[in-house]
């Protein structure tokens, strides 16, 4: 099997919850002794903002194409075995998840460190967008990651 084909990424079409079990099953290995995850979820408030939802939407091909050569650099610095992704488009509501991550492989610091990695490579450079819906408006909003890389 090529490390292609230890890679799941999904795009999740509007309304889609994450199913986080499907994500992990994929993932494990009776070789692996670490599998780990990231969830990123919708949080109520934002720098004293109540907030209602987020709203993401992506050219997807793009957005694929991305997160897989993100997984190529990935297995490129840490021995992987598996690797899922996973993000959401549409409305997510506060306490849901927008997006989840897991890693295997046979020790846990090389899962831990490519989890990281991962998230912060897709929320720097992949085109998916995020709009933050307020009681009192909403916002198109850029990632922290990316503004650093633009600077």
């Amino acid at each position: 099997m090529s490390d292609e084909d230890k890679n799941l990424i999904e795009i999740l079409e509007e309304n889609i919850p994450i199913d986080i079990a499907k994500y992990i099953t994929y993932v494990q290995s009776p070789h692996c002794g670490a599998i780990a995850t990231f969830a990123g979820t919708t949080r109520d408030s934002f720098e004293g903002k109540t907030v209602l939802e987020l709203r993401y939407e992506a050219y997807v091909p793009m957005a694929i194409r991305c997160i897989k050569s993100i997984c190529s650099s990935a297995r490129s610095s840490w021995n992987l075995h598996s690797i899922a992704v996973a993000h959401r488009l549409g409305p997510v509501p506060v306490g849901e998840m927008s997006i989840f991550i897991a890693t295997s492989a046979v020790h846990r610091a090389d899962a831990l460190d490519a989890c990281k990695f991962l998230i912060d490579e897709v929320k720097a450079s992949v085109p998916i967008w995020k709009k933050e819906v307020y009681t009192n408006g909403e916002v198109w909003k850029e990632n922290a990651e990316f503004l650093e890389r633009r600077d």
